[in-house]
């Protein structure tokens, strides 16, 4: 059974659940501890998701069957996307969820006419920072006052190269 990595309505129940496994899987990490249905609810109701919806943006899902075991989304600011909520459940990493969806943001950018992507992403998110790196993204100057924010990445995307 093949992974799959397709457009999702980010209001839709398995767009929210997946969703929701991210801020399970952030808030965890962070406090080193279960997060608590308090907490995740709280992200939740101050996300702001809803900019994941087209045309301002998108949230591909990762499905292996009809499980959902991963999801990203990518906002448009003008002529450059923000890459937001990439995120593989436990039990499925390892198996280059990460890069499909990484890549199929970035083609999605690419189909938009974006000439940049840029990311924010935090110290203990050590997979995440390798994934970027492998793909090019690279430091870039602070453009959040998010304090959880340890690092600013940025890749710039040429058109007619999918790799760059």
């Amino acid at each position: 059974m093949a992974d799959v990595v397709a457009p999702a309505d980010p209001t839709s129940a398995p767009a929210r659940a997946a969703l929701r496994a991210y801020y399970e899987d952030i808030v965890t990490r962070w406090y080193g501890r279960t997060a608590t249905t308090a907490e995740v609810d709280e992200l939740v109701a101050g996300s702001g998701d809803d900019r994941l919806a087209p045309p301002r943006g998108v949230l591909l899902l990762a499905r292996h069957g009809e499980e959902v075991v991963g999801c990203g989304g990518l906002r448009v600011l003008g002529d450059v996307g923000e890459v937001t909520r990439l995120h593989v459940s436990s039990t499925a990493r390892g198996r280059g969820i990460g890069t499909r969806l990484l890549t199929a943001l970035e083609e999605e950018a690419r189909a938009r006419g974006l000439r940049a992507l840029r990311l924010e992403t935090r110290d203990d998110l050590v997979e995440a920072r390798r994934l970027y790196a492998r793909h090019g993204y690279t430091p870039t100057e602070r453009f959040t006052d998010d304090p959880y924010a340890h690092h600013c990445l940025a890749k710039r995307l040429d058109p007619a190269h999918p790799d760059g």
